[in-house]
């Protein structure tokens, strides 16, 4: 059996003596399409920072590709192979769509002039190429030169997942990737993302549209009040009893439920 890209173990952290994750384990496998879903206030985005370094766990482990991170910071994870997007588009309005996605370059710097080098002041740059090739090979290479304010939000979504590509992860997490969009730019999302995994990207998602995560993921796992109550097969999670009182409470736990 391969390693898994990613293992959380046993992960548990406290604020002001408040529990917020609780014991909590799961792995994503290589290549894999993970969802984490629960109802609001369940954990998901502390998970995520956990993930990405913005916390540091009271107890448990990280490893991504058997390694272990607990002690890596933010940019260090970036650069052994996770990436992150964000609920609320994190763009740079003022550059263009193509200047933005070299931003994403900006992670795999190896040492500190490395960083400038995307900048590049006069003619092109092997930088401005790379990105305009990535934006074309996931099908946005009509607005390289755009500015991303004057763009629909249903693109600049899009264009902040190819920034987070250009880090070249080999897990990207996803926070609530379709908020914001409407029922077309949701599928179109989710075509996106089919074609970000199919080149062997693990996907690890937070969403809300359980249509786009049936549809989208193999897994998942569901948090409520911090703890881990379903791990398993997107298709069974709606049929799970803790699932079912986690969304809907006790007295509705034998109905079907539409999870969200």
């Amino acid at each position: 059996m391969s390693t898994p890209i990613l293992s959380v173990e046993n992960l548990s952290i406290s604020f002001g003596g408040l529990t917020v994750i609780d014991d909590v384990s799961f792995i994503a496998p290589e290549g894999g399409r993970v969802a984490l879903i629960g109802p609001n206030g369940a954990g998901k985005t502390t998970i995520f920072n956990l993930l990405s370094g913005v916390y540091r766990q009271d107890k448990g482990h990280i490893r991504l590709g058997g390694a272990l991170i607990d002690d890596a910071p933010s940019r260090a994870r970036i650069g052994l192979g996770m990436a992150r997007s964000f609920q609320n588009i994190r763009l740079m309005p003022h550059l263009s769509v193509v200047e933005n996605v070299m931003l994403g370059q900006h992670s795999r710097a190896d040492r500190p002039g490395g960083m400038w080098a995307p900048l590049k002041l006069f003619g092109r740059s092997p930088a401005r190429d790379e990105a305009e090739a990535l934006l074309a090979d996931m099908g946005l290479g009509t607005w390289p030169g755009q500015e991303v304010a004057t763009l629909p939000y249903g693109i600049r979504k899009k264009i902040e997942l190819v920034r987070a590509l250009a880090a070249r992860p080999r897990l990207l997490l996803l926070d609530e990737p379709a908020a914001g969009l409407n029922g077309t730019e949701t599928a179109e999302l989710m075509a996106f993302l089919d074609r970000i995994a199919g080149t062997g990207v693990t996907l690890l998602v937070v969403e809300h549209d359980m249509s786009l995560v049936r549809s989208l993921c193999d897994t998942a796992v569901v948090l409520n009040f911090g703890r881990k109550i379903y791990d398993g097969p997107t298709a069974e999670v709606q049929k799970d009893p803790q699932v079912l009182e986690a969304y809907l409470g006790p007295r509705h736990a034998g109905e079907d439920a539409h999870v969200a």
